[in-house]
């Protein structure tokens, strides 16, 4: 599922994760090989209905994710509190060549992609988010794909 139909099924969701997420460091899971969890620090590309990350060809996430399609994102925690809130992905990539599609990431990408970089769209199967205010314990919400 795309960005933007988890922005119109769940819009309070989409907006608490694209602000963890977008232009800031965040944790992406792929699948080695061997079946191991491989975990990579990148920049979430979010906008215009879409999800993205760029890297460079020979990265090994790029090449766990063309075998194996299956991530996971993690954004970064401000601190020990955790008083911005965590928000959790899971879905499926599409590596993307169309030139279309591309343009679109480095239209609302926060820093200018290589030329020579490949480019993943992340499509959505699930994502939890959990808040920590000052009272009471944490707030988890949950959105998955519906099948």
């Amino acid at each position: 599922m795309t960005w933007k139909t988890f922005e119109v099924q769940s819009s309070e969701l989409a907006e608490f994760a694209r602000t963890r997420l977008h232009s800031k460091v965040a944790y992406l899971a792929t699948i080695r090989k061997d079946g191991s969890p491989r975990v990579h620090p990148f920049t979430p590309i979010i906008g215009e209905g879409h999800f993205f990350v760029f890297m460079e060809p020979t990265s090994p996430k790029g090449h766990d994710l063309r075998r194996d399609p299956r991530f996971a994102v993690h954004c970064a925690v401000s601190d020990t509190s955790g008083e911005s809130g965590e928000v959790f992905l899971s879905g499926r990539t599409s590596f993307i060549e169309d030139r279309e599609i591309r343009a679109v990431a480095v239209r609302v990408s926060s820093y200018e992609p290589a030329e020579r970089y490949i480019l993943f769209e992340l499509h959505l199967e699930s994502v939890t988010t959990t808040e920590y205010p000052e009272e009471g314990g944490p707030i988890r919400r949950r959105w998955e794909l519906d099948e």
